[in-house]
Order: C-alpha cells, then structure tokens, then sequence
C-alpha cells in the first residue's frame, strides 16, 4: 500500500520547490509564454468582451449537452463514422483494444491528447502488444524519457535544451551539442517512418462540433493531421464536455484558445474532421471512430455549484499564471490535469477523499479566474471544494480538532491575548515546523500582542 497522496504531494512539493535548476527552468519557459501572451492581447479590441461572448457560448452548450451531442453523433454517422459511448476509463479502452484488434493493428501514432492520457492509453495498449508512438514533439520527449506530460498544453516544460539534447544523445546517439533545431528534425526524422508503418492513428480533439459531425484539433506540428492521413484507421477519443453549438463558433473559439495557450494568433494548423473519406477521394482514413467519455464529467455536470468547469478548453493560462503551480511544478498534482483546473475537477473526475487536498494547495489569489479564457471562477471553485471536504468530512479528525480549537482561542482578543509569546512559540513550533518546512525559518511571535502593547501605550499617553 502507497503512502497517502496528500503526504506525497506534501514531501515532493517541498522537494520540488527548493529545486533551483527546476525553479529556472519553469521561470524561463513561463517568462516567454507570458511574454508572448501579454503581446498577443493587444490584438483584442475587447479581450473582456471576448471571454464573455467565449464563456456565453460554452454555458449554453452545456446546458443543452444531451442535444448537441446526439445531434453530433447523427451527424458524424451520416459523414460515414462511427460513434461510441464511454462512461469510464475502462470502456473506452475496450472500445479502442476492440477496434485495434479487429483491424489487426500493432502500431499506432498518436497525436497529443490529455484523454488519453487520462485513461493511460499508452500504458493499456503496451500490455497487449501494441506499440503507442506520441507524434507532438513535447510529448515524444517525455514519451522516450519514461515520464508523463508535465503541463496539459507544454509536456516537457519542465525541460531544458540541454536535457533534450541529453536525452536523443542516449536513445539515438547523436551529439549533445545539435541546436534546438536540429534536435528537432532528429526527431521528425525518427517518428516519419512510424506515420507510413502505423495501422491507425489516435488523436484527441479540442472541440466537438455537432452541426457538421465533426469534431476540431488545433496543432503547430501538423502531426495530427499525419497522424490522420496515413493509417487506414482514425480514432478519436472526446470529452463530452468539447461541445459548441457550431463551426460558426471556432471563428471566436480557434484563435481565443491559440492566444491563452501560447499567445500565438492562431494555432499553426487547425483541422476539422468529420469522417472516413468518400468514394471520390484518394487519401484519409477509411474507418473513423469517436469515442465520447464521460468517465467522471457528469459527476461534475450534475453538480449545479461545480459544473461550470466544464466550460475548459484546456488552454493552460490558469497553470501559468498559479504561483502555487510555478513553485510546486506539474509532476507534485500526480494527476492528469494540473494547476487550478486540475485542482478543481479532479476530485470529481476520480476520488474526492484522495484529491480533494489539492485545493488547500492555493492561496485564492485569483489569478487563475481573471486570466481564464471562459470566465470560470476558478479560486471560487477551490474555496467550495475545501468547504465540501469538511462537510464531507474528507479532512482528518485532527485537522479538524485543531481548527475548532484556533477558532475557539481567535474568536476572542481576551483569549489571544492571555497567553504570551513564548507559550505560542513553543505551541506553534512543536505543532507547525514539520508542516512549515524544513527550508522557511519559522515566525516569531512577539512577546506582547500588538493589541495590548497599543492598549498600554494609549494607556500611557492619556495621563
């Protein structure tokens, strides 16, 4: 049996967070993209107007989401597709093992894809003799050195040049001086043959859209489009959530995600797909198949205070901009999404009692709600997380003796102020510098209150 995961979080974010190498590395990663996202603003005429008209749009899909996504799936079919229904993990990889065992398939690229990542896809697939090729650069990284994305948009933020560099010196032997460049094309020259030998390939999707049946990837590689192309098999596996009401919508929805993501006008390549191809064409896929999760997202949809969650388009501004992510770094969540989003749907994607600890990891600075493409209160969100774990009682019953307890003793000044400095130093130190952390100098408390040092010094003056 593992050690709990809040003691886990706590142990590696206090690892992590006196990593200095790690530290520079996310402040140089973080400083270009918050350089690029705060040059990219300036092309709104109405940034605020815009996050509202974005927010407005996925409110009203989701309130009409049982509509919109039967409504794509009549229309994916009629494309010549084929739609599947998973309520967890588990029939989803059912569905894809199936598909990829009747087509006979024992390899297949896999573009970037945080779903299957939140089902282990990769990891299911290897167990029945299946090899799963990440095509997107990022996650081909953290692919060949056996880890998992490090942010939901950026996979190997947490790396430098160097440690890429290091990393192809062991896996291809090439030299640990090449540029960023050349490091690149070792790579699409790696992954090049693995399009044209793939028997399907696997992609996610950043919006499903349901007039057209089809559904929407937003890329800078052309990957996924690589992905697609080559293999005689599509596989698309969706978060019900993706829903907007129409194409017409990418118009607002295509460049808004590209500038909260990386600050770029647009995403490099931006594809819609809406099934096998037709008799008349001579390239593409001639089997697709969507596959819808659910796999936890009505758990939040039912819940009429969280739902609006879903309104994500995982576009990743809220981890960049949490203070609490930049120190901490995206392996110390170990969950698929991390940073404020993470924070808040997670416990409900998956266990509530193992994650709800996260959202004591924030300082409801609200940054996160203020940089959030679709208006989603995200601090709010994490403030009644922490509240349904006391009334669900998923905190300790020693964290909860020990704040009835500060409660009763700060509810009053009288009682604050009858115990000296040197018994709350004493109390506080014995109870508080293991939680405090062993890097931090503990606070001191003053012998006297400033209350009562004031009392007497008014005191004092008046006579």
């Amino acid at each position: 049996m593992g050690i709990p995961k809040k003691t886990k979080f706590l142990r590696d974010a206090e690892k992590i967070s006196s990593n200095l190498s790690h530290r520079s590395t996310i402040l140089f990663n973080m400083g270009k993209y918050h350089a690029a996202v705060a040059a990219g603003n300036k092309r709104y005429a109405n940034i605020d107007e815009a996050k509202n008209r974005a927010a407005n749009i996925k409110q009203h899909a989701l309130k009409n989401l049982s509509k919109y996504l039967v409504e794509f799936e009549s229309n994916h079919i009629k494309n010549g597709g084929n739609v599947l229904w998973a309520s967890n993990s588990h029939e989803a990889l059912t569905h894809i093992k199936q598909i990829l065992t009747q087509h006979n398939v024992t390899t297949v690229v896999k573009s970037k894809s945080m779903t299957t990542e939140e089902i282990e896809l990769n990891e299911e697939l290897e167990k029945i003799g299946i090899a799963s090729i990440e095509t997107d650069l990022g996650e081909y990284i953290v692919q060949l050195a056996g880890e998992k994305p490090y942010h939901i948009v950026t996979p190997a933020m947490h790396k430098s040049k160097q440690d890429v560099a290091d990393l192809f010196h062991d896996k291809f032997g090439v030299s640990k001086d090449l540029t960023a460049e050349e490091l690149t094309a070792v790579a699409g020259e790696n992954l090049r043959k693995k399009y044209i030998e793939a028997g399907a390939g696997i992609t996610g999707a950043n919006f499903i859209v349901p007039d057209l049946g089809g559904i929407a990837v937003s890329e800078n590689e052309g990957n996924a489009i690589m992905s697609t192309a080559f293999p005689n098999i599509h596989i698309a596996i969706v978060g019900i959530e993706k829903v907007i009401p129409s194409y017409k919508d990418l118009a607002l929805f295509w460049p808004h995600l590209s500038q909260h993501g990386t600050g770029q006008a647009i995403t490099v390549y931006n594809s819609i797909f809406t099934g096998p191809k037709k008799q008349d064409e001579l390239h593409g896929p001639e089997h697709m198949y969507v596959i819808l999760l659910d796999n936890g997202r009505t758990n939040l949809y039912a819940n009429p205070s969280i739902g609006i969650a879903l309104s994500c388009i995982r576009c990743g501004a809220c981890l960049n901009a949490c203070p609490i992510y930049i120190n901490v770094g995206g392996y110390t969540y170990n969950t698929t999404y991390q940073g404020p989003i993470g924070t808040v749907i997670t416990p409900y994607l998956r266990y509530f009692d193992d994650f709800v600890h996260l959202n004591s990891a924030c300082s409801l600075c609200g940054k996160c709600s203020t940089v959030c493409p679709v208006q989603i209160p995200l601090h709010s969100l994490i403030l009644h997380n922490r509240q349904e774990a006391v009334r669900l009682k998923s905190v300790s019953f020693w964290e909860r003796f020990f704040i009835k307890l500060f409660r009763i003793g700060a509810s009053k000044h009288t009682r604050i102020d009858s115990v000296g400095g040197g018994v709350k130093n004493m109390f506080f130190l014995l109870l508080g510098s293991k939680v405090w952390g062993a890097k931090r100098t503990f606070p001191q408390f003053a012998k006297k209150s400033f209350r009562s040092q004031y009392l007497k010094k008014d005191k004092k003056n008046s006579l």
